[in-house]
């Protein structure tokens, strides 16, 4: 009938024409730049969908819901596995293809990705410097200035552990969270026996270290994926490039998961 509502369809729940219509490629009749969009477009949307998850795996911990939180932290770790798959299909782009348009990317760099920053400051990396090299309107400089002084998802597992019963020293709770942790003998020696315990929090703390690791291994593809596309230049936008990514390579955030290894 006329004036019925037209009924929902694939297309339109999805919005796929915002989304189709968003690769505005620059360079002319250069094949490659599309897979180089879609590519970055899509890890976006996996940025998104990660911090997504982050959020509830946070809501979780505060909760200290240990099954909803692992159950989190799964889906964060599938999603990285992506991330990393995704690597292979950009390799498949040559030095040649990208140099022939890589000027039109002009300033722009993955460097300026926001949403990688949160999940970094989410993660425990808190470089408040990176704020003046950022390409960001006020609201989204004060959004990633306020996220410095939140706790990071490892001050959150450490919230779940004393709220769970566990020992965590005071001074670590209520530490200043705009300063990246740098792990605590104490806190060791309460993980430590959680994993003695083979408790259901010890596969949490597991869970942690396959994040870390996940994180890691999408950055190490990352850097070699660069180093091998445009060697040691300097990276769109005026970054360093290949020498700026090693920097963030075998940093550990979760320092005390890592440094108890030698205990066990």
């Amino acid at each position: 009938m006329i004036g019925e509502p037209m009924p929902l369809t694939y297309h339109d729940y999805l919005k796929l024409d915002d989304i189709l219509g968003a690769q505005d490629c620059k360079a002319n009749d250069e094949h490659d730049e599309m897979l180089f969009i879609v590519i970055h477009q899509v890890y976006e949307l996996w940025f998104k969908q990660i911090l997504h998850e982050a959020s509830y795996l946070s809501k979780n911990l505060v909760l200290a819901d240990v099954a909803k939180s692992g159950h989190a932290l799964k889906r964060i770790l599938k999603i990285m596995k992506t991330l990393v798959g995704q690597i292979d299909i950009l390799e498949t782009m040559t030095p040649l293809s990208f140099s022939s348009f890589r000027n039109v990317l002009e300033t722009s760099s993955g460097f300026q990705s926001l949403q990688f920053r949160q999940f970094e400051i989410a993660m425990g990396k808190r470089p408040t410097a990176i704020l003046s090299h950022l390409h960001l309107n006020d609201e989204q400089r004060s959004q990633l200035a306020d996220q410095f002084s939140k706790p990071s998802l490892y001050d959150d597992l450490l919230r779940c552990l004393h709220v769970r019963g566990y020992d965590i020293p005071k001074h670590v709770l209520n530490r200043n969270f705009r300063s990246e942790y740098a792990g605590d003998d104490t806190v060791q020696k309460v993980l430590l026996d959680i994993y003695r315990k083979e408790s259901s929090e010890s596969l949490l703390l597991e869970l942690f270290v396959d994040l870390e690791e996940g994180v890691q291994e999408w950055r190490y593809r990352h850097v070699k994926m660069v180093e091998r596309t445009i060697g040691v230049k300097m990276g769109t936008g005026g970054s360093l490039g290949v020498e700026y990514l090693k920097s963030t390579l075998f940093k550990p955030l979760f320092c005390d998961l890592w440094s108890l290894r030698s205990l066990f």
